[in-house]
């Protein structure tokens, strides 16, 4: 939940202790309120070092801190936390009824600009100190270009659409399948961390990944090594209700701290939009090249141009559009229509000079197989040589993105 969260953890606290003490902590905070309004929105800092939690706090005027710090204590004690520092800020005192100047909106940069630098100041030889001030050192963002391979992965492919509801994952997944049934040795991450469908995609819902050497085992799933947050969460109805950087955080925990076995491919199930795990992705992670779902809808088509674009900035080859929803048939009459329009993905393809991988129909069959958890592919129906010929487009070119791997790497 907490962006901010920092951890210190002892030797003795494994990832899973981690996880499972870090979402106590976001529950209490969420459930505790002031005024009727949780406690969570007034955190503005908190850091956990072991059994010790540290919380920076803006609260309402005539709060009690001490009464909270005790409150707080019993609620988090059984959950392992024997000792809470709180650093509070209370409202500052009304002032009279003077003028005060307008409020201005803050100044908007460009997050993925990697050629911006500090401003410089004209009058450099001023004698005035607060003129010839140093601007403060600045280190610039990873790049593609600079991340080693995965010592045990060939190659890392990425699913993003730029909008929800347009059948990534269930196309994520199937990829994964048809690219297994092509002869190679595939995983599955799913990084949609708000939104974790692969478990139960995948007919895996219940199953918990093991722990070995502080690292997770990824799960079996027909043959793939599968890891979701999904898969470490209490049941399908819990949020996760985090912010940006703590689900980057524990995207890349996922992505770092498993015990990946040797992979041709390893497909990653991003969640909608461009935002902070989006990026951290393309920054921290050596990303062969992404596939772009989207359908016909014109809505649809303008937010994924957003995600080629995002990948275009962040030097993560494009390697192609597939258009779901292109085409539906009625079990009653067989009347085909393009419910969602036509020639979507032919447009986003011949814009940006990209494949398109494929087109497929909008199909209840395809819905009622992923929910069974045995999707197209696996059940081998109407339906999956789609997913087949997909997999073989992404083959025909998917080697020359291919980054050279160190064998003398160690992790």
């Amino acid at each position: 939940m907490f962006n901010f969260m920092k951890k210190k953890t002892t030797k003795t606290e494994t990832p899973q202790q981690q996880a499972e003490r870090d979402s106590a902590v976001d529950k209490v905070l969420l459930g505790y309120e002031i005024g009727a309004v949780s406690i969570a929105t007034m955190v503005t800092g908190l850091e956990r070092d072991g059994e010790a939690l540290t919380l920076d706090l803006r609260l309402p005027k005539d709060s009690n801190p001490e009464v909270i710090q005790q409150e707080l204590g019993q609620l988090l004690h059984p959950h392992g936390i024997t000792t809470i520092h709180m650093n509070v800020r209370l409202p500052a005192p009304e002032k009279g009824s003077g003028s005060s100047l307008p409020k201005q909106m803050p100044k908007t940069t460009n997050a993925m600009d990697s050629q911006s630098k500090p401003a410089t100041n004209p009058d450099s030889h001023s004698s005035d100190n607060s003129n010839n001030a140093e601007p403060p050192i600045t280190k610039a963002a990873p790049t593609q270009a600079s991340l080693a391979a995965h010592p045990r992965i060939r190659h890392i492919i990425v699913v993003a659409s730029g909008k929800g509801g347009v059948g990534k994952s269930t196309t994520t997944v199937n990829i994964a399948l048809a690219l297994q049934k092509l002869g190679n040795r595939v995983g599955v991450l799913d990084a949609d961390i708000y939104g974790p469908s692969m478990p139960t995609m995948l007919g895996v819902a219940d199953v918990k990944p093991q722990l070995e050497n502080e690292q997770f085992v990824p799960v079996d799933a027909h043959g793939m090594a599968m890891l979701s947050i999904g898969s470490l969460l209490d049941g399908d109805n819990t949020p996760v209700a985090w912010r940006g950087p703590k689900a980057t955080g524990a995207l890349m925990q996922l992505y770092n701290q498993t015990n990946w076995p040797q992979l041709d491919y390893l497909v990653i199930d991003m969640p909608p939009g461009t935002g902070d795990i989006q990026l951290t992705l393309a920054q921290r992670i050596p990303v062969t090249g992404a596939v772009i779902v989207t359908t016909p809808q014109h809505v649809a088509l303008l937010d994924a141009q957003k995600g080629v674009e995002m990948f275009n900035k962040t030097n993560i080859p494009v390697l192609g559009v597939v258009e779901n929803m292109a085409l539906h048939t009625c079990s009653n009459c067989n009347h085909t229509e393009a419910i969602f329009g036509t020639g979507g993905g032919e447009f986003i393809a011949e814009q940006y000079q990209v494949p398109l991988l494929g087109q497929l129909p909008l199909a209840s069959g395809i819905r009622a197989q992923v929910d069974k958890g045995v999707p197209s592919v696996l059940a081998d129906d109407e339906f999956a040589q789609y997913y087949l010929d997909i997999a073989k487009n992404i083959e025909t070119n998917i080697n020359k993105f291919a980054k050279p791997i160190d064998d003398k790497r160690i992790f």
